[in-house]
């Protein structure tokens, strides 16, 4: 019978019906009501195969009435409904609970699989080759688009070549080759690769190079998930389909938690499906974990170090604090206190491997210091004119060079000694980045735009531009998304490869102060910054109202950093001469979704 009347499509058609009310076959031993070939034992109908076999012809009346009450079940299921029954029979026989699959079908009048399917299922994984090639004229008629034969005949005689060779069967292979393969016309410099393969001493050799599992279940198996991408899933599921929708929810549901901060499983065993995903926001970096005094002045900078084990701080009280950050615990201890910068330290950059750390100070100041940090030395004090205004710099990712500059047109790259390697003249440089490619610097200047600009053939670009000062920016780890700490405006986030602006975050206080946002979390998923109005906002990147907003500081929040490996650590820097360290909350209920949706502020 046609499940859903007589004008559906084939794939409809095809993909649920009654036993042999099809007009298939019901003698006992032929294909049933999944398309699975079954094997009846006398007149118990027992399937190995996932088939379900046809009643004896004996009991015509039964016969007769169970199709009919099948009829009307079947009537009642719709495609959705058809479409889960599969899914469950297909993850059931996956399971090995081969029994329960075919009692489901029978039950359900669907089938898990058109049985040409199946014969191709099982000469493919027998290795049958010539049968599963024969097998193919038949899916043919049943494929919506049955020029595609020609690349799964390539897939199969491909995999044959393959096992020939293993097998040390060369002429046979030879054969394949030359005889099946070429003959396709497909894909002629897959051929010539494959013919390399005849070269192969040994199995191992052919193995690796062919970067293949060798003959068996596994590399059918890979096999047969590349066939089916040709089939319409009427006719052949496609592998591990409920597996893969979950995977999907699970990922969507963590995708919109706004709190999701830690690394994602792929696997389902690390979840629970009887239960939506919910983070709490206690389990977030909202709560005040430990507040350090050392500076006695405004502190104006805070970063983190690559590897995270290290918190740099700058302060107008000329130093520099180093902490040490116990990756167990999350407590940060004093470790080295670098003196001497006569203007104070607005702005600190670490060297790609963390073995150096360079401080800047503000507009009056025409020196730029490098420290060893493990040594606490002085290894460079670089000042090429007392005129210039070095307030900014950004390593190159070679740990080499890097660049620095100022408002005062001063744009410089120099070696680690601070001799001068190239100079760009006339650029009043705001805030500065070196990409990845090692040749691109991002430079923000007084003309409220970001220019690229590079030293190897001395070009540059547009690539940004506001309507207001560029106070400080950031870009994340790919190199693709930029934050902008907008004079008047806040917090703005750009697409640097495209170069539009993507979100404006909400909330912040941001005047003419220079105030310094940073991604963070988990996959840079977060955005967080400082405040004029002593608070610190966190943003998730696709959300332009905060999700949080950290209270504390009594003044000016001047600087935020997030821990590059622990994203459970934020760091703060204020005018209130302090710096504060944020963490998930101290007695952890992991139960605890309170607050999951709010987004109020956090007392501390």
């Amino acid at each position: 019978m046609q499940a859903n009347g007589a004008g559906q499509d084939r794939d409809s058609e095809l993909s649920c019906r009654n036993g042999a009310q099809n007009g298939e076959s019901s003698s006992a031993g032929g294909a049933h009501s999944n398309g699975l070939v079954s094997v009846t034992n006398n007149e118990n109908s027992i399937s190995n195969n996932n088939g379900v076999a046809a009643q004896p012809a004996s009991n015509n009346s039964n016969t007769t009435s169970d199709a009919n009450s099948s009829i009307k079940k079947k009537k009642r299921l719709s495609q959705s409904e058809e479409d889960v029954i599969r899914l469950i029979g297909q993850h059931l026989h996956d399971l090995g609970l081969n029994q329960t699959v075919d009692l489901l079908m029978q039950e359900s009048g669907c089938r898990l699989e058109h049985p040409s399917a199946t014969k191709f299922r099982n000469h493919v994984m027998e290795g049958e080759w010539d049968k599963a090639e024969s097998d193919l004229n038949e899916l043919k008629a049943l494929m919506h688009s049955p020029s595609a034969i020609v690349r799964m005949k390539f897939l199969l005689l491909q995999q044959k070549y393959l096992e020939y060779l293993e097998d040390g069967k060369v002429l046979e292979a030879l054969q394949v080759l030359r005889a099946e393969l070429t003959p396709l016309k497909y894909n002629t410099e897959r051929i010539h690769i494959l013919s390399g393969y005849l070269m192969c001493s040994h199995a191992e050799d052919l193995r690796a190079k062919a970067e293949w599992e060798g003959k068996g279940t596994v590399s059918r198996t890979k096999l047969l998930d590349k066939l089916q991408t040709y089939l319409p899933p009427s006719v052949m599921l496609p592998p591990r389909r409920l597996q893969t929708l979950l995977k999907q929810a699970v990922e969507l549901q963590r995708e919109r938690c706004l709190y999701h901060n830690t690394k994602l499983d792929s696997g389902l065993d690390s979840v629970s499906l009887l239960l939506d995903h919910a983070c709490s926001r206690k389990q977030f970096p909202c709560y005040t974990q430990q507040i350090l005094t050392e500076h006695c002045n405004e502190v104006w900078f805070c970063k983190f170090s690559n590897d995270g084990t290290k918190l740099a701080t700058g302060s107008k009280d000329t130093t520099v604090i180093v902490w040490h950050v116990d990756t167990e615990t999350h407590q940060l201890k004093l470790m080295k206190t670098l003196e001497g910068h006569a203007y104070g330290v607005s702005y600190l950059a670490w060297s790609p491997d963390d073995a150096y750390l360079i401080a800047c100070g503000p507009d009056d100041c025409s020196e730029l210091w490098l420290w060893n940090v493990q040594t606490g030395e002085l290894r460079t004090k670089m000042s090429q004119s007392h005129e210039d205004s070095l307030t900014s710099v950004a390593w190159n990712p070679d740990g080499k060079r890097f660049v620095t500059g100022g408002q005062r047109g001063q744009f410089y790259q120099c070696d680690l000694d601070g001799n001068l390697l190239d100079s760009w003249e006339g650029v009043r440089v705001q805030c500065l980045w070196c990409l990845s490619d090692g040749r691109t610097v991002l430079a923000s200047d007084t003309h409220q735009r970001i220019r690229g600009y590079n030293f190897e053939d001395l070009t540059d670009r547009n690539i940004v531009q506001e309507d207001h000062p560029i106070m400080s920016f950031t870009v994340s780890k790919n190199g693709r998304l930029a934050l902008l700490n907008v004079a008047t405006q806040g917090v703005h986030l750009w697409d640097l490869q495209d170069r539009v602006l993507v979100r404006k975050y909400q909330g912040v206080t941001q005047g003419f102060y220079t105030i310094h946002s940073c991604f963070g979390g988990h996959n840079e998923d977060f955005i967080a910054s400082g405040s004029e109005d002593h608070k610190v906002y966190i943003w998730h990147r696709r959300s332009e109202l905060p999700i949080a907003e950290l209270t504390g500081h009594t003044r000016t929040v001047n600087c935020v950093s997030w821990n590059p490996v622990l994203p459970g650590l934020l760091a703060s820097a204020s005018d209130d001469g302090t710096v504060r360290i944020w963490g998930p909350a101290p007695f952890l209920d992991v139960q605890d979704a309170e607050g999951l949706n709010e987004c109020c502020s956090m007392d501390s």
